[in-house]
């Protein structure tokens, strides 16, 4: 049984993590500092300087922005977030655009000044907006996670906003970060460093259910709303849909399908709302969906779900813990481990079980590269599930990988460890590579 202290600090990491957000979290990140930096402007900018780290334009350059009529791009992002972004909203900026808003987000594209720069910035998420009107000058810095706000200046001076700055410049959502850490992506007020399997587990079994009822089934809520009008709607490549027609009503099959239709949906200008896992509304959805998929299916009751859910979500954020929040590793993956760990303890797996199915998955479809936020990201979704559940069926037929098996070493944590190197480092001229294919193709189709 964990101390009471450690059993708050999983409740508070759940909270902390599992958040809405509308829209696909970069975009809306951008948005969120574009907000901030109008609100302490003061009016509306003639000219507006964007700084952003590679990895923002690797993960904006090609998702619809939600509630812009369709539109794409780092600057529709920052100009919703101007002209009609709530900022005082966070993750949900975009949420009350208004159809007259919506029809003013072009034209102010069109009439002011952009200027974007990609930075060379230690910190792999980094967004700096600059906004210049006629009278003044002001400043939003973002540094680190999606809601991180570490500046906010106007003519050259802090302005402290209840709940996002304080008066000395320090950030209410998140630690600043310290200029040694080149990763900037796991500054919360809780200590990931805490979170093990077996610990999780623990949790999970022992938590009083009212401590996290409320958190969990918001997430189910949400979620399942967005994957349920994935599958009734036209959105992107329609991999949820597809995967129905092709393979049938399994709960396999479906909780492939309805966690591919629920990206298929956000990624592609839906405007509902998801509740998200490590910053990501995608890997929400995949920690989540086919957890409940199975719950439904198995006839487990809400508390067992519950549970399930709480090991899958534990899961999926210890891994994306050493992966960090932005790199060339598709976080798809790390989140299906942690349904399929969740859909084991529904089971009634053990900790032993559990460790060898996160193993397995690990092992099946690790190094399945990120290249953006796109329609694409449904099939990954699928493929990444399958691979969950396939670690899944191997524990429960007696078959495992072993240490010495390519990256897997013996014990759960040191291949999950090994999974954070391989992701934040050995990744890391991929990323950089996928990202200058990108800029290549933008100058190509610019040229013609």
């Amino acid at each position: 049984m964990l101390e009471e202290k450690m059993m708050k600090e999983f409740t508070e990491i759940l909270r902390e993590e599992l958040v809405p957000a509308m829209g696909c979290t970069e975009p809306v990140a951008l948005a969120y500092c574009a907000a901030l930096a109008r609100e302490i402007l003061g009016e509306m900018p003639t000219k507006v300087d964007i700084h952003v780290s590679p990895n923002i334009i690797k993960n904006v350059r090609s998702v619809i922005v939600p509630n812009t009529g369709g539109l794409r791009g780092i600057e529709t992002a920052v100009a919703a977030g101007i002209v009609a972004g709530d900022a005082y909203a966070k993750l949900q900026v975009l949420s009350k655009i208004t159809e007259d808003e919506i029809a003013k987000i072009q034209p102010y594209k069109e009439a002011t000044e952009f200027a974007l720069e990609r930075t060379d910035s230690k910190f792999i998420f980094h967004i700096v907006i600059e906004v210049t009107g006629e009278n003044h000058q002001a400043v939003a810095e973002i540094v680190g996670h999606h809601t991180n706000v570490v500046r906010l200046e106007r003519d050259g001076e802090c302005v402290c906003i209840e709940g996002i700055l304080d008066e000395e410049g320090q950030s209410a959502s998140a630690t600043k970060l310290e200029e040694s850490d080149s990763l900037g992506s796991n500054q919360h007020k809780t200590d990931r460093a805490i979170l093990t399997v077996e610990r999780i587990v623990d949790y999970a079994n022992s938590v009083d259910i009212e401590e996290v009822q409320d958190v969990i089934m918001r997430q189910v809520d949400y979620n399942t709303t967005i994957a349920e009008e994935g599958i009734r709607g036209n959105y992107g490549a329609n991999i949820g849909r597809i995967l129905l027609r092709a393979y049938g009503d399994s709960p396999h099959n479906r909780a492939k399908a309805y966690a591919a239709a629920g990206s298929d949906a956000r990624m592609n200008g839906c405007e509902l709302p998801v509740v998200i896992n490590s910053g990501s509304g995608n890997q929400g959805i995949t920690t989540s969906i086919p957890v409940y998929i199975f719950a439904k299916s198995m006839h487990v009751s809400d508390e067992e779900m519950i549970r399930a859910l709480v090991v899958s979500n534990l899961i999926s954020i210890h891994l994306k813990t050493g992966i960090g929040s932005l790199s060339a590793y598709c976080g798809a993956t790390s989140a299906a481990c942690g349904a399929a760990a969740g859909i084991c303890h529904m089971k009634g797996g053990t900790y032993e079980d559990i460790a060898h199915t996160v193993v397995n998955a690990l092992a099946i479809d690790s190094g399945m590269v990120c290249d953006g936020a796109k329609a694409s990201c449904a099939a990954k979704i699928a493929s990444a599930v399958e691979a969950g559940l396939l670690g899944l069926k191997m524990r429960e037929n007696g078959s495992e990988f072993f240490g010495g098996d390519g990256i897997v070493e013996k014990g759960v944590e040191n291949t999950i460890r090994n999974i954070g190197i391989l992701a934040s480092q050995g990744m890391a001229e991929t990323d950089k590579t996928i990202i200058q294919m990108m800029t290549d193709v933008d100058k190509r189709a610019a040229e013609k």
